[in-house]
């Protein structure tokens, strides 16, 4: 049976604005692949302005990717907020990934955020119905007391034919999306959110507070994206320029638009793309926007 979240939700902005809870998180977590698209310059990564190192997609394709799973995070936050298994989470999610790859002609845009923002949409449906609780504690609550169990068993199963992310992940001994999100996304709540909040707190826009948060995180995460198309030279390098970068001012010191457009037209050449670190900051900016939303 459908529970109504809008009847059962407590008071919010999102409620008074008359649009339910579900569509407010569904809404929220396209316009974070939104935002993550349009931002520029990341390292290797499809823009407005190019494709970076992908020669198979570009804004366009993302564009018909992000429209392609507008139903999706409805679905899955509303099936979240009636506490349904994983297994059926699970189900949406193939389901969009299927969607996805009819929209794109078969290129992957969005897998990492179906997972990602999936399981984020979920909990914020769960957490919603719980009271109304948007916080980070209250997020990684319930993924770690209503899913964590079946996430661990999703990791550790080795699928009949591996993702490129799980193959790397498991060649390399590195986290990956599913161990993130055992976890309950440490990179998003101990890196990419807090990152966002302190560039918003020292004055930052949202603009350059995203690309704070990026640079934060590509300097932190062992990206199976960028180990699966350059090995650990790549990822070394991904991560030491992203920190160079960190501790040349960022987004606060002169001149560091220039000196991020020269890391990105660096892997752009070597074809080197963190799209794993792209899902986690899409993630940042769902959660941040969602909890400015229900506050």
């Amino acid at each position: 049976m459908r529970v109504n979240v809008a009847r059962l939700a407590p008071p919010s902005r999102a409620v008074q604005a008359g649009l339910a809870p579900e569509r407010a998180i569904g809404r929220i977590a396209v316009q974070s692949l939104y935002w993550e698209l349009v931002l520029y310059p990341k390292p290797g990564l499809v823009s407005l302005r190019d494709g970076g190192a992908h020669e198979d997609m570009d804004a366009t394709t993302f564009l018909r990717s992000l429209l392609s799973l507008r139903h999706y995070f409805i679905a899955i936050a509303q099936a979240g907020a009636t506490g349904v298994p994983m297994s059926e989470l699970r189900r949406l999610g193939l389901n969009a990934e299927s969607q996805m790859l009819r929209a794109t002609g078969g290129v992957n845009t969005h897998r990492g955020a179906i997972f990602t923002l999936g399981l984020l949409s979920a909990a914020a449906g769960r957490a919603w119905i719980r009271g109304g609780d948007a916080s980070d504690a209250a997020l990684r609550d319930v993924l770690l007391r209503d899913w964590h169990r079946d996430l661990i068993a999703v990791h550790a199963s080795v699928a009949t034919v591996p993702s490129h992310g799980q193959q790397v992940a498991a060649r390399y001994r590195v986290a990956g999306a599913r161990g993130e999100a055992v976890h309950a996304f440490p990179s998003v709540f101990e890196i990419g959110l807090p990152a966002m909040r302190d560039a918003l707190a020292r004055g930052a826009g949202m603009h350059r507070a995203r690309l704070h948060a990026f640079f934060a995180l590509a300097a932190e995460v062992d990206d199976t994206n960028v180990l699966f198309r350059g090995g650990a030279t790549a990822l070394d390098r991904v991560q030491k320029g992203a920190a160079e970068f960190i501790a040349s001012g960022s987004v606060f010191a002169d001149g560091w638009h220039d000196r991020a457009e020269m890391l990105h037209r660096e892997c752009s050449r070597a074809r080197v793309s963190p799209g794993g670190c792209a899902d986690l900051l899409a993630a940042a900016c769902f959660v941040h926007e969602w909890q400015a939303l229900t506050r």
